[in-house]
C-alpha cells in the first residue's frame, strides 16, 4: 500500500525543480493536462494495473473530469506514462483532495514511483494552436 504524507504519494518525483506539483494545483489555470510517469516493478504491473483503474474509475467521476489515456514504454518498459484532460486545475484539485480518491490511490504498490505535473497548452504558430 502506498504512503501519502498530507494527501501527497511519498514516493513522488517532482518533474519541475522550481515548482512543485502542490503549486501547480493552486494556479488558477484551465483547460489542464495532468501527466504522471510511473515506474512500476515488473512484478508489480499487474497490481499496478488493477490500482490505476480503480483510481480512473473514481476520477471520471469528478466534475471537470474530460477524459485519460495509459500508455507503457514499449520493449519490456515498465514506465507507464498517464494524462488526463480536466476543465481547470480547481477541478483536478478537487478530485485528488477528495477522500475516495484518497482511498483509491493507497492500492497502488508502495514501490511505484510518480512523477505527476500538471501542463497547458501552448501556441507555436504554423505547428500547434492554443
Amino acid at each position: 500500500m502506498i504512503k501519502l504524507v498530507n494527501g501527497i504519494p511519498e514516493k513522488l518525483v517532482e518533474m519541475d525543480e522550481k515548482v512543485t506539483f502542490v503549486e501547480q494545483m493552486d494556479e488558477d489555470a484551465g483547460p489542464v493536462m495532468q501527466i504522471n510517469k510511473f515506474n512500476v516493478d515488473p512484478d508489480e504491473v499487474d497490481e499496478f494495473l488493477k490500482a490505476f483503474a480503480a483510481t480512473a474509475e473514481v476520477l471520471k467521476r469528478q466534475p471537470g473530469y474530460i477524459s485519460a489515456q495509459l500508455h507503457r514504454g514499449i520493449a519490456g518498459s515498465c514506465v507507464f506514462l498517464n494524462y488526463e484532460v480536466w476543465e481547470s486545475s480547481k477541478h483536478f484539485k478537487q478530485a485528488v483532495s477528495s477522500s475516495k480518491f484518497q482511498s483509491s490511490i493507497v492500492g497502488f504498490a508502495p514501490s511505484i514511483v510518480m512523477s505527476p505535473h500538471l501542463f497547458k497548452k501552448v501556441a507555436v504558430p504554423g505547428i500547434c494552436v492554443d
